[in-house]
């Protein structure tokens, strides 16, 4: 399983049950389908229900941080070089979730190069058609897990179509790199997470543990973004709709058998307490997770089981019907329709 880059701390998997939570929502209306429109379903219809494809109910009250794919750029390079943003912003324009998640499974599941996989997408896309022409060399960014390397590989793939000699490569923690970026020596771009990075740089300019700034808008923490990555000379392109944040899932069957497809439809059908969750050790007490559920979606739970942060043991607990809904990443390979 890839380590995962989420809020505070770089590379920790678990940190995106770590953040302090916004206000709480309140929870929309749907409806509960198999016979039960406007209505509740009863304990013994919630129960799990196993199956193979998973599927992420939507986060319709933005419950989650919008953590989109945005390309963070060492401001000089970016000045110096107006053909590399326009480039970056094509990559922004064509990528969606879907693909993320079907290049995800390419490579974790089918076992094919990130290199490969990157390349065929960009072949594939259209985004080098019509792009304004630079040169320079560029060094692309990228983290050591399978999404962030696939992203590296595409932004340089799209770079060297514009006319830039880019090439990728493997960066450590997000201290190491996020300080590389700003320096531009080593590094000059990076594939980036919109909320993520915005938490990381509100700490990097305003001390540790600021007021958060990022939140489930994606308009409002792009515009709190702008003025941190300018105080430290990073520039950032267009937010991507593919994005990669906490998510959660539940088989298809269990799905079609209840007529949901969001979280507030969840809540609706199942509002009587027989859901079962699993997620991280943290989850009960993490505002992102059970507490924000039952807050913002206004979803109670009969039990919480003790799994991993979107990891294997979550996805086999879900699919195997042990429990009705599970904490995933929204891009993650699994996600795949089969």
């Amino acid at each position: 399983m890839r380590t995962r880059i989420r809020l505070v701390a770089p590379l920790a998997m678990a940190v995106a049950l770590t953040a302090a939570c916004g206000e709480s929502g309140s929870s929309g209306g749907g409806n509960g389908g198999s016979g039960n429109e406007g209505g509740t379903a009863s304990g013994e219809a919630c129960a799990p229900v196993a199956g193979d494809q998973l599927v992420v109910l939507e986060d319709d009250e933005n419950l989650q941080n919008a953590d989109n794919i945005v390309p963070a750029v060492t401001a000089a390079t970016a000045e110096a070089n107006p053909a590399l943003l326009p480039a970056l912003n094509a990559v922004s324009e064509a990528l969606t979730t879907e693909q993320l998640i079907e290049l995800n499974a390419a490579v974790d599941l089918q076992r094919e190069s990130a290199e490969a996989v990157a390349a065929e997408w960009v072949e594939e896309s259209g985004v080098t058609d019509g792009l304004e022409q630079g040169s320079g060399t560029v060094v692309v960014g990228g983290a050591n897990f399978t999404e962030s390397t696939i992203l590296a590989n595409i932004y340089a793939e799209v770079l060297d179509a514009a006319g830039f000699d880019a090439s990728a490569r493997e960066v450590g923690s997000r201290d190491l790199y996020l300080s590389a970026l700003v320096e531009g020596a080593e590094i000059q771009v990076f594939p980036e997470y919109l909320s993520t990075v915005t938490e990381a740089l509100n700490t990097r300019v305003n001390g540790a543990n600021p007021e958060p700034v990022a939140s489930g808008d994606v308009e409002e923490t792009v515009a709190a973004l702008e003025p941190l990555a300018a105080e430290v000379g990073l520039v950032f392109g267009e937010p991507s709709e593919a994005a990669d944040q906490n998510a959660f899932a539940v088989t298809q069957e269990f799905a079609d058998e209840l007529g949901v497809s969001t979280l507030s439809e969840l809540a609706e059908a199942c509002g009587d307490g027989s859901l079962i969750l699993g997620g991280p050790t943290e989850c009960p007490t993490r505002p992102f997770c059970q507490p924000g559920l039952e807050e913002t979606y206004g979803l109670e739970f009969e039990s919480f089981r003790e799994l991993d942060a979107g990891g294997p043991l979550t996805k086999a607990a879900i699919q195997q019907g042990e429990v009705s809904v599970g904490l995933v990443f929204s891009s993650d390979g699994a996600l795949a329709q089969g």
